[in-house]
């Protein structure tokens, strides 16, 4: 029960925090404008993204926001009805559900996403502009990354340790019978 509550607690702290910091961005800035934070590094600057991540698939909009969905609700059946035990497994889903919901939000209110973090130290390298949900969805999907191969290392570690015990079994059993043939 506390997992669950935690959870949910944790998903809609993320789509609030990004909601607050996209209604500041709209309070205070006009769209296109660039405030300079860390000049030449970081600043924020207000935009309208009416595609998927970074700006892609702005003609497929109605199946990405359909696809999103889909997602999003099978993480949620994921979480709560298989309730996983593994943290980094939650907290990665939890960060894809909460940033998926945030700019959910934008899109079926606004018809676009709201983005303002641009990160402007190398204009060549990167060029995107993002907001909070991005980067929880970019997060979760790293810690999804990370727990499969962490999995993966566990399966074969667990799996070596199988065989070792399968060999020592083995071991153990041929002198055994060689004891046994002796003594016989």
């Amino acid at each position: 029960m506390v997992s669950t509550i935690v959870t949910i607690a944790l998903i809609v702290l993320s789509v609030v925090l990004d909601q607050v910091s996209k209604y500041l961005v709209v309070a205070n800035m006009e769209l296109g404008q660039s405030i300079d934070i860390i000049p030449g590094v970081f600043r924020f600057t207000y935009i309208h993204n009416y595609g998927a991540a970074f700006g892609s698939m702005t003609d497929a909009r109605w199946i990405f926001m359909i696809l999103s969905t889909l997602a999003i609700i099978a993480i949620f059946v994921y979480l709560f009805w298989k309730k996983p035990q593994s943290k980094l497994l939650r907290a990665a889903l939890i960060f894809v559900a909460g940033g998926g919901i945030g700019n959910m939000i934008d899109r079926v209110y606004l018809g676009y996403v709201i983005d303002f973090i641009d990160f402007c130290v190398f204009p060549n390298l990167w060029m995107w502009i993002f907001n909070i949900a991005d980067a929880c969805v970019c997060i979760g999907a790293g810690l999804l990354a990370l727990w499969m191969i962490l999995d993966i290392i566990k399966d074969e570690k667990a799996k070596k340790a199988a065989a070792a015990e399968i060999a020592d079994e083995s071991t153990e059993n041929a002198e055994q019978s060689e004891n046994g043939e002796e003594d016989a």
